[in-house]
């Protein structure tokens, strides 16, 4: 029997969508799912006819690829992934290759990579973006891990990926170890923040200019041939004009309390623990928190009752306005993830090219823009760019937008409407370009409470000095540490 190239594991929408678009580019599959009816519903099904084989054990699976193996798990992230690798290492051999397909977290690839090369096998934990219709079509793809590993697999997984207009392949090597999930994490918090945007930008649409779901349709459409053309403002704008069966939008009709998986927390988290300010994609996690509280924003609103502004501007101009603090706002969005991954590749020692990060989301993936290419552009001129903001194209891009995006986000809070992952982006933009912030105070008053010291302003950074403020703390200090 023939053997297959590579074989997956859990047959969901994307597992079978990836070993339909793998087997169309010319490679056999082997497949394998722990409810083995569904192995034969699928080779029976929609697989008949293909270059795809059905195994019923994990044996079988193994047994059935080239050396070396490479196996591919596309099941739910945490334990599983762990239980799936412990029982696959009995039956392979050194130098054979797994990959995690999944939305792993970046610690426990860090973790099994490590594990798995000292056992003599390889280990890959790979981004996949772009959903079900990527999975099937061309996907982005970001595998870091066992760098040993790449040669073996870059073959297959750069036939499948996604391809830009101009040829481009949305997939390459991220980097060691957690490099790629991590990299596929930020991308989820980025995609948090995107969202979240558009839809404050909705929101004022809708609430403050009065308008009907297809009068915004018309909106997203026109913004879709701008600077926003993306992914996400397409299917806005698709999403606007579908109707329910009375003919009425169904997007009024769904209830607004929204889910998340975890990745949106987890870069968060992980900005956190990188002391990044990821302001805007952290507000985007907690706004979906605040609209799962749906019972008590419905009491609360009872209690707090709205007060109606009727907007007295130009509609016209007001659009614009919002459409300039959207693109504005999503700059910032991505500056602060650009800055997060640099942060964290220091820490890890990844080698991360960040050019190519914004090459391999250009197409695929759910964040896919054309705002993507000016990013490879900035660190195609600067590798070593600091922040996105400081590139001449985006520097030039905010002074054009501050106007309107002052504006936005004053009429919105004076209005009473909420639009968080805006307003924190503009306040992160004018603290970042502030050469003096108040935290002067701050260490003064911690100093004052706990003896942490501070730096002065004339003498050398580094040297800290405690004040005894009140004549009676001695001269006894905190040791200086930043958690």
């Amino acid at each position: 029997m023939k053997k297959a190239d590579i074989g997956l594991i859990g047959l969901g929408v994307m597992g079978e969508n990836l070993i339909m678009n793998i087997e169309s580019r010319g490679f056999t599959v082997a497949c394998f799912n722990r409810t083995t009816q569904v192995v034969t519903n699928f080779i029976e099904g929609r697989a008949k006819n293909h270059q795809i084989i059905g195994a019923y054990s994990l044996e079988d699976l193994v047994s059935s690829l080239k050396k070396p193996r490479k196996v591919m798990l596309m099941i739910k992230a945490g334990s599983p992934v762990d239980t799936v690798i412990e029982s696959l290492i009995p039956l392979l051999d050194k130098g054979d290759i797994i990959i995690d397909g999944g939305n792993s977290h970046f610690p426990d690839t860090i973790r099994r990579t490590d594990y798995l090369e000292k056992l003599g096998l390889y280990y890959i934990g790979m981004g996949v973006s772009g959903g079900e219709e990527g999975a099937l079509k061309g996907p982005s793809l970001m595998p870091g891990g066992s760098v040993e590993a790449w040669k073996e697999v870059k073959p297959i997984f750069q036939a499948i990926a996604a391809k830009t207009s101009d040829g481009a392949i949305c997939c390459d090597w991220v980097g060691e170890n957690g490099a790629g999930h991590f990299v596929k994490m930020v991308h989820n918090g980025i995609e948090y923040g995107d969202m979240q945007l558009i839809c404050e930008a909705y929101y004022l649409l809708k609430n403050l200019l009065g308008m009907t779901a297809d009068e915004m349709h018309e909106v997203f459409t026109m913004w879709n041939k701008t600077e926003l053309d993306s992914y996400l403002i397409e299917i806005t704008a698709d999403i606007l004009a579908y109707k329910d069966k009375d003919n009425l939008p169904l997007v009024d009709k769904i209830l607004d309390t929204a889910g998340q998986k975890g990745t949106g927390k987890w870069t968060a988290m992980a900005s956190l623990d990188e002391g990044v300010p990821l302001t805007l994609i952290t507000e985007a996690v907690y706004s979906r928190s605040l609209s799962a509280l749906k019972e008590e924003r419905t009491v609360a609103s009872k209690v707090f009752k709205e007060e109606k502004k009727e907007f007295t501007g130009n509609k016209e101009e007001f659009i614009e306005d919002i459409r300039k603090a959207l693109y504005a706002s999503k700059i910032i969005s991505y500056a602060q993830g650009y800055t997060l991954m640099r942060t964290a590749a220091q820490t890890y020692n990844w080698n991360l090219n960040y050019g190519g990060i914004a090459l391999m989301w250009r197409g695929g993936c759910i964040i896919r823009s054309v705002f993507l290419g000016k990013i490879k552009d900035a660190y195609t001129k600067n590798g070593e760019l600091t922040n996105l903001l400081l590139d001449d194209y985006f520097k030039n891009s905010i002074e054009k937008l501050i106007s309107s995006w002052r504006k936005v986000v004053a009429t919105a809070i004076l209005n009473g409407i909420a639009i968080p992952a805006m307003a924190s982006a503009l306040t992160y933009f004018d603290g970042y370009r502030s050469e003096r912030l108040p935290a002067n105070l701050l260490q003064a008053q911690r100093d004052y409470f706990g003896a942490h010291t501070y730096e002065r302003v004339d003498r050398p950074r580094g040297e800290f000095t405690h004040t005894n403020w009140t004549g009676a703390g001695g001269t006894t200090s905190s040791s200086t540490y930043n958690a």
